[in-house]
């Protein structure tokens, strides 16, 4: 237990007082991809902000959902523009996460003691990449209902237990309101409170670690 207290210590830092949260350790030699990941969050911030006007509107019933799409593109104000914001943000927010994992890997900022770092960023796609997929669902047409069909059906490959995963994700057999009310709830719920947890502390040691050296 000591020994696992060491290591979270060393790269969070917790026993050592925290500074300026503006203040930056900053290496010589850096160049614009370092802020591929400060774009990704802007991105981020972009996707709550919409993502709370939307949820004004949006009703996650089976007989309303696809009606209360078409209310926020013509009646609610700018409501088509918001969600078009939202959209373009999910999709660019993923984008610049992945662009950022890549830089990091590249110049292998990954190594300890960022190891941590790079695992809650890795994280963060991996739950992102599970909030566009659900939120995919939420307008309820023909489009998406088939597209949450095939990429749900996936798991069924899985040995022994994909069934069982499937009826999870799906709330029964087949595709339903259920669903539809139970992946409403994973992406607004769920998966930005994940995200934004994995995002502090993905911060935090960015503040801790400082921004590693460019090799």
């Amino acid at each position: 237990m000591n020994a696992l207290l060491q290591w979270l210590d060393k790269r969070l830092s917790f026993s050592q007082r925290h500074g300026n949260f503006l203040e930056r350790k900053i290496p010589d030699g850096l160049n614009y991809s370092y802020c591929l990941g400060g774009i990704a969050f802007t991105f981020f911030i972009f996707l709550v902000i919409s993502g709370l006007l939307l949820s004004l509107y949006y009703i996650p019933h089976e007989r309303a959902a696809y009606q209360s799409i078409v209310t926020i593109n013509e009646e609610m104000i700018l409501g088509r523009i918001v969600r078009g914001i939202h959209k373009w943000s999910a999709s660019l927010f993923i984008i610049f996460t992945i662009l950022h994992s890549l830089r990091v890997f590249i110049t292998r900022s990954y190594l300890p003691p960022r190891d941590l770092n790079w695992m809650t960023g890795a994280l963060t796609m991996i739950f992102s990449m599970a909030s566009g997929f659900t939120g995919y669902l939420l307008p309820w047409d023909q489009k998406a209902f088939w597209a949450t069909e095939v990429g749900t059906s996936i798991f069924k490959t899985i040995p022994f237990i994909g069934e069982d995963i499937v009826i999870l994700i799906r709330g029964g057999q087949d595709i339903s309101g259920t669903t539809l009310t139970r992946f409403y709830a994973i992406h607004v719920l769920y998966l930005p409170l994940i995200i934004g947890l994995l995002l502090w502390g993905h911060f935090h040691m960015v503040k801790r670690l400082g921004i590693a050296k460019r090799l």
